[in-house]
């Protein structure tokens, strides 16, 4: 089957998704304070071949180019974040105008194009000046975010809105408080549960500051989420598997839905840590009634019981030994489970609609006589996109697929080595060159 825009409704979203820190560049640029992931860069081995998240795709000087391209391939999302350091060089206190005028001008830019800007407010890059004090693990962090989305609102308000106010926040608060193996590179359990209970809070909290700013908001959170799977049918593999899954795809959501902190006899220590912890606790503060949930599922996971493991008490069965599909970077390819997952969050009940705010995936490029020939990549997409035209069928809202990534970018721990966008740059000289994926989309979005 040849997808075509049509089949899937005139009303739906098809979008292109970017991040300040992955694609802007211009680090100290009209302003701009230090994020934790200029901190983190330079920490010796942290990053893939010491790259630095600058200077990147150089967005910030290249705006315009970039979106006349998105506009070329045929989106009409624009899906971008604000930095945090860049208005607010200190996190919190001094608003730095310039900053102000670069997210005008790149607002201005998108109406005029006719592409509708979805503007993220969190989207991993902290202040550094936040994170001394503790950052998303300190007490501070609702008046900090607060303030921040104040700001954005007072300047943005008028020009968007569509909004999410976190980008997975699973992910930022385990790969950076618990794991240590993205920014700010902490290690600490007590610390991550801090962080997840802010960041809960920061969410809803987020969320009501932009409904009393306007009624007429659309508002949404974009989640991680992993179907996962037990290598086998033995008790302590199921039981690993539900524990995981408990922490990747419950953990957040269902307090948001006023569910409260999800419960599991197999996972107890859940329970413990809110005994013990009063600062983990549930509260209401943590619940509110989104217009949408965006979904980003990138791979799904096959886990086994390994007791030497703290904690969690299990491993991963990498898909490479499993022999099944893998993208360059050894995740699971599995467009069946995409749409279980999909099917999964709707069946809550209480989620309105579902944008899917990120997909895509890694595979090495070729730039060849000025052609990146990405049919793998393609594949993907047919895939993906065909299990969520079937979810849709069958009664599943999604309103939207959001593509990540428009150019390749800064990947966070991967550095420049993991390319995920429809448009090859030579970081070099900045050259953009479409690839097949991206001449894709664009037939798939304007041919009938």
């Amino acid at each position: 089957m040849t997808l075509k825009s049509k089949q899937f409704g005139e009303d739906f979203l098809w979008g292109v998704a970017i991040s300040a820190a992955q694609n802007e560049g211009a680090p100290a640029t009209d302003g701009r304070g230090a994020s934790i992931w200029d901190v983190f860069a330079r920490r010796q081995g942290k990053i893939k071949a010491g790259a630095k998240p600058y200077p990147s795709a150089e967005f910030y000087l290249r705006y315009k180019n970039d979106l006349l391209l998105a506009k070329a391939l045929g989106f009409k999302v624009f899906r971008f974040s604000i930095s945090w350091s860049r208005i607010l060089p200190d996190g919190f206190g001094k608003i730095n105008q310039d900053g102000i005028l670069f997210y005008h001008r790149l607002l201005d830019e998108c109406l005029v194009l006719g592409l509708t800007p979805y503007v993220t407010l969190y989207h991993w890059d902290l202040p550094q000046e936040l994170q001394k004090n503790a950052g998303w693990a300190s007490h501070q962090m609702q008046k900090w975010f607060l303030k921040f989305v104040h700001v954005c609102l007072t300047n943005f308000g008028d020009k968007v809105q569509d909004w999410i106010v976190l980008n997975e926040p699973m992910g930022f608060t385990s790969l950076g408080y618990a794991l240590g193996k993205h920014a700010p590179g902490k290690t600490s359990i007590p610390d991550f549960y801090s962080a997840v209970h802010n960041a809960l809070i920061c969410q809803a909290e987020g969320g009501r500051m932009i409904r009393a700013h306007n009624s007429k908001a659309h508002i949404g959170t974009a989640f991680s989420c992993s179907e996962v799977m037990p290598f086998s049918q033995k008790a302590d593999d199921i039981q690993a598997a539900i524990r995981l899954d408990i922490l990747l795809n419950r953990l957040f959501i269902e307090p948001a839905l006023g569910r409260g902190y999800p419960q599991d006899d197999h996972f107890p220590f859940l329970e413990k840590m809110q005994l013990h912890n009063k600062a983990w606790r549930y509260t209401d503060q943590m619940t509110f009634n989104f217009d949408f949930v965006g979904i980003q599922n990138y791979f799904s996971l096959t886990v086994k019981a390994n007791p030497i493991i703290p904690y969690l008490g299990l491993s991963e069965v990498k898909a490479s030994s499993r022999k099944v599909p893998h993208t360059d970077l050894g995740w699971e390819v599995n467009a069946d489970s995409f749409y279980r997952m999909l099917k999964r969050y709707w069946l809550y009940g209480s989620v309105k609609e579902i944008i899917v705010t990120e997909g895509g995936a890694f595979y090495h490029d070729h730039l060849v006589n000025g052609i990146v020939d990405d049919q793998k990549r393609i594949q993907y997409y047919q895939d993906y996109l065909k299990s969520l035209l079937k979810a849709k069928q069958e009664g599943v809202n999604v309103k939207g697929y959001f593509a990540w990534t428009l150019t390749d970018n800064f990947e966070w721990a991967e550095g420049y080595h993991a390319r995920f966008g429809l448009i090859h740059v030579d970081f070099m000289t900045q050259l953009r060159t479409i690839k097949n994926s991206g001449y894709w989309f664009r037939d798939v979005l304007f041919k009938d």
